[in-house]
């Protein structure tokens, strides 16, 4: 549970490095980077398994590349519900999308071998 605590807060400052490094991503403050970093973990949760599969012959037809396409699509409607979360337009969110997934792959190969609560 601390893991996923941590890794929560590690989204929203990923997100936060995002819209410092990117200007077309826009995050009012802390706060609002945790509520979009809860909001686009969700959206990957529930609905993304959901679009992946019906949109399964075009994923294959372009190699896997409309992948980017559906992560930026959560990008996007992350950005449409958080408050003090903008994206400036798709391809905005497509750019966004990417450095923001290049930080959580970095965020989960941080957190792989780290453990809490372990007693010996």
């Amino acid at each position: 549970m601390l893991k996923l605590l941590l890794k929560w807060l590690l989204s929203a400052c990923a997100l936060l490095a995002v819209a410092y490094l990117y200007s077309g991503v826009q995050v009012s403050g802390f706060g609002a980077a945790m509520w979009a970093a809860l909001f686009i973990g969700l959206l990957n949760a529930l609905v993304r398994p959901i679009l992946f599969i019906l949109t399964l012959p075009i994923t294959i037809l372009t190699l896997g590349l409309f992948f980017f396409v559906l992560n930026a699509a959560m990008f996007y409607a992350a950005s449409g519900v958080i408050d003090g979360f903008h994206v400036r337009s798709f391809g905005a969110a497509l750019l966004g999308s990417i450095l923001y997934s290049i930080a959580g792959v970095i965020i989960d190969s941080a957190l792989e071998g780290v453990q809490f609560g372990q007693r010996r």
